[in-house]
């Protein structure tokens, strides 16, 4: 795997290497829209891309090589550990690339997920239930569950935050469905790292905010886990970010685009 000592070197990589080997492809929906009549909606596409890279724990840093679409991308971090299933999350109607067809972008339009949603699940969808969903056999769990596992057991391989959901698996309900799988966070000596799975990434429209997304996760974690112990985690310091994307795509007229700088 490709490793990278700063994102904008990991960014640029990944932009050249979808100029070179992309192909085109023409899936039959795009953002729940049927699509597959349309020529316009034509893509290029790489599959299994993946890299890994160095995080910093400095904002201004992260922000000046990841280069996310701000204000938006700290507005919506801010929803995504707020603690609560917002849906729709208030960010949405500013997000930069907010299109009719991804919803219906009107203040009030429930959506069929949202990560605010899926990152706190317990009462997500009926808001007045006093009880957590349940699973199978247990409660749902969140993210201060994640941060609370990896409290009682710091080098735990559990503490995984899933975005899929059961309900997503097959399409089985026509929806729009997450594009991200999860977040493996893992603790090695005295470093937070991160794994970001992700099955679907719209290079222009997602590629940098998804980034710089899971890399803000990891920073906050550790706020959260340093208040919990101090002792335990007062000297872990952010790790490696590892990205694992199984479609890496763009729409066909903007492959030029990969050519800027």
């Amino acid at each position: 795997m490709k490793a990278f000592g700063k994102f904008d070197a990991a960014i640029n990589w990944t932009k050249e290497k979808m100029y070179d080997f992309c192909y085109e492809v023409h899936t039959e929906k795009w953002q729940g829209k049927d699509i597959k009549n349309d020529d316009k909606f034509a893509m290029i596409e790489i599959l299994n891309h993946s890299f890994t890279c160095t995080m910093v724990e400095d904002l201004d840093e992260l922000v000046e090589q990841i280069k996310p679409n701000l204000p938006w991308a700290n507005d919506h971090f801010e929803e995504r550990i707020s603690g609560k299933p917002l849906n729709p999350p208030p960010s949405h109607n500013w997000w930069p690339f907010a299109q009719k067809n991804n919803a219906e972008f009107g203040g009030t339009t429930k959506f069929s997920h949202t990560y605010p949603e899926r990152m706190w699940p317990k009462l997500a969808g009926n808001e007045t239930q006093e009880v957590p969903h349940k699973g199978i056999r247990f409660n749902y769990g969140d993210f201060d569950d994640v941060i609370d596992l990896m409290v009682k057991e710091p080098f735990t391989r559990q503490a995984f935050l899933p975005i899929w959901f059961p309900e997503d698996t097959g399409g089985a309900n026509g929806e729009r469905v997450p594009c991200t799988i999860g977040y493996h966070f893992i603790r090695r000596h005295n470093y937070l790292h991160v794994v970001y799975y992700i099955r679907s990434c719209d290079f222009f429209r997602h590629f940098r905010d998804d980034i710089y997304l899971a890399c803000r996760k990891v920073i906050w974690a550790l706020e959260k886990l340093r208040e919990k112990d101090p002792d335990l985690w007062n000297d872990v310091k952010p790790g490696m970010y590892t990205m694992h994307i199984t479609s890496l795509h763009a729409f066909k007229q903007e492959k030029m685009l990969l050519k800027k700088k």
